[in-house]
C-alpha cells in the first residue's frame, strides 16, 4: 500500500511535476481568485500561463470537474460549490475521488491481512503504554465465545478476541467499541461465488477503522475509559466449519442455530459487544462492521448506515459524518417489528433472516443488539460500513475520522471538542441553514 506523507505549509514552494505530481482543487470560485504567480512554481516549465487560464475557464463543475495540465503530472478541478443538507461541506467525497482520479497511486496492492498480522496491536499498546488483553483459540470456547470461535475454527490461524484499554484517572464514563476483524470471509461452507469472493480481504474495515482511531484518540488525550475489543477470525473452509443447523451458545448465553454461516461477522460482534458490557461495564457500546452487503442498497455507497437504541445518538452519528466527511444515515429501529425474522424452532434465534427482502441491514443490526438485550440501559450504536470502506480495488480508511468526531467531547483537543456533536448545542448551525437554503435554490440540470 503507498505511503502518504501529508505536509502543512505556508507556502506552496517550487517543485517540478515530472518529479512531483500536482493537483490544484478547490470551488470554481476560489481557483479563479488565484494568481498564476501563486501557483507558476509548483507548474513551470511544462505549464505556461496560458495554459493555466484556459483550463480554468473550461471548468464546469457539475458536481465536479477536472482538466490536465501536463499529462498526469499536473491537474486543476474543481470541488461543488454547494451541498446538501446529507452531505459533509468539506466535500471530502469529491475531494479524495478527484484525487484518486488525477494522480493515481499506482499498482501497489492492497494489504493482505491473516490473524496473526492483525495481532500487531501489540506494538501500538507498546507505544501507548498500554498492554492488551488477548483470548485465542481454544481458550474463547472455554470462556464462552462461541460466536467467535465458531466463525474462525477452521482456519488455518485460530480466531481471537483482543482488547486495548486506555483508563485514565477521573474518568467519569466507560466507552467500547467494538471492531469486526474478519480478516478473510470465504463465506464458510455457504460458501461465496467466484464474482463475490474477491475482495473479501476489506472485511475487518470495522477493525481497521477502530484501530486507527484509536491510536488517535488516544494520542490526543482521552478524558474517559476506552476500551477497542477487536473480534478477529477467519471464515473458512475446512473439516471442523461450523455448518447450517449447528447450533452455538454465545457469550451472552443465548443460542443461535445457523443457517447462513456467510452470516458471521453479527456472530462475532455479538460476542464482542455482551464482552464490552459484562467484562468491561462500558456505559456506550458502538460496533462498527463491514456487515451487510444491503448496507449499500439501504444508504448507499458513500453513507454508512448507523442503527442505535438512542435517537439523540442517531442526530449526533449524523452529525458527526457531515463534520468529519465519513457520512452516515439512520437504519430503521424498530425490534419489535423486525426481530421476528431470527424465530427458529431449536434455539433462542437463528443467525439469518426468513425474509431477505424485509430491511436486511436493520434486522442484522437487531441481531447483535439482541445479544445486549433490547432493555439494556446503555446507549448501543451500530456502524454497517460495508460499502463506503472501499472505493474500487482499494480501501478508503472510513470511521477514523467519524469515531474522533462522534467522541470529540472527551477528548483533550480543542478541535474535536468544536465538531463534537455531543459536546455542542443540538441546534443548526448558520452554514448548515445557508446550505439548506442553498439546496432549495439549486436547479435541476
Amino acid at each position: 500500500m503507498a505511503n502518504v506523507l501529508l505536509e502543512f505549509k505556508a507556502s506552496a514552494g517550487d517543485s517540478e511535476p515530472q518529479n512531483r505530481p500536482v493537483l490544484i482543487v478547490g470551488q470554481l470560485a476560489n481557483l479563479q481568485q488565484i494568481n498564476w504567480t501563486q501557483v507558476k512554481g509548483k507548474l513551470q516549465s511544462v505549464v505556461t500561463k496560458e495554459i493555466w487560464q484556459a483550463a480554468l475557464a473550461s471548468l464546469n463543475p457539475n458536481p465536479t470537474d477536472s482538466c490536465p495540465l501536463y499529462l498526469s503530472f499536473a491537474a486543476v478541478a474543481a470541488l461543488p460549490s454547494r451541498v446538501s443538507r446529507h452531505n459533509s461541506p468539506s466535500s471530502a467525497h469529491f475531494l479524495t475521488r478527484l484525487v484518486r482520479t488525477c494522480l493515481p497511486a499506482g499498482s501497489n496492492r492492497c494489504i493482505v491481512v491473516n490473524r496473526d498480522r492483525l495481532l500487531k496491536i501489540q506494538p501500538l499498546g507498546n507505544e501507548l503504554g498500554i498492554t492488551p488483553t488477548i483470548i485465542r483459540g481454544e481458550e474463547l470456547k472455554q470462556k464462552g465465545f462461541g460466536g467467535i470461535y465458531g466463525v474462525g475454527k477452521a482456519a488455518q490461524h485460530p480466531p481471537a478476541l483482543a482488547v486495548l484499554s486506555h483508563t485514565p484517572s477521573g474518568a467519569t464514563q466507560t466507552i467500547a467499541w467494538v471492531g469486526k476483524g474478519i480478516v478473510y470471509d470465504t463465506g464458510g461452507l455457504s460458501i461465496k461465488g467466484k464474482t463475490t469472493m474477491p475482495g473479501m480481504k476489506r472485511d475487518c474495515g470495522g477493525a481497521a477503522a477502530i484501530l486507527g482511531a484509536f491510536k488517535a484518540t488516544v494520542k490526543q488525550g482521552f478524558k474517559d475509559n476506552l476500551h477497542a475489543v477487536f473480534c478477529l477470525a477467519e471464515n473458512s473452509v475446512g473439516p471442523t466449519a461450523t455448518r447450517p443447523d449447528d447450533i452455538h451458545t454465545l457469550y451472552s448465553g443465548k443460542t443461535v442455530e445457523i443457517n447462513n454461516t456467510d452470516a458471521e461477522g453479527r456472530l462475532v460482534l455479538s460476542d464482542g459487544v455482551v464482552y464490552a458490557s459484562k467484562d468491561l461495564s462500558a456505559d456506550i457500546i458502538l460496533d462498527m462492521a463491514t456487515l451487510t452487503g444491503a448496507q449499500g442498497i439501504s444508504t448507499g455507497k458513500y453513507h454508512a448506515a448507523v442503527m442505535t437504541n438512542s435517537e439523540q445518538w442517531e442526530a449526533a452519528c449524523v452529525r458527526a459524518g457531515r463534520s468529519s466527511g465519513d457520512l452516515a444515515h439512520p437504519l430503521v429501529y424498530c425490534p419489535e417489528l423486525h426481530f421476528s425474522e431470527f424465530t427458529s424452532a431449536v434455539a433462542d434465534m437463528k443467525n439469518s433472516v426468513a425474509d431477505r427482502e424485509n430491511a436486511q441491514s436493520s434486522c442484522a443490526g437487531l441481531f447483535i443488539g439482541s445479544h445486549l438485550g433490547f432493555d439494556w440501559p446503555g446507549i448501543w450504536v451500530h456502524v454497517d460500513i460495508a460499502s463506503p470502506v472501499h472505493a474500487g480495488e482499494r480501501a478508503t480508511g472510513f470511521g477514523v475520522a467519524m469515531l474522533l468526531a462522534l467522541f470529540g467531547q472527551a477528548s483533550e483537543d480543542p478541535l474535536l471538542n468544536s465538531v463534537s456533536p455531543l459536546g455542542a448545542t443540538t441546534a443548526k448551525t448558520a452554514s448548515e441553514d445557508q446550505m439548506e437554503r442553498d439546496c432549495k435554490r439549486r436547479r435541476l440540470v
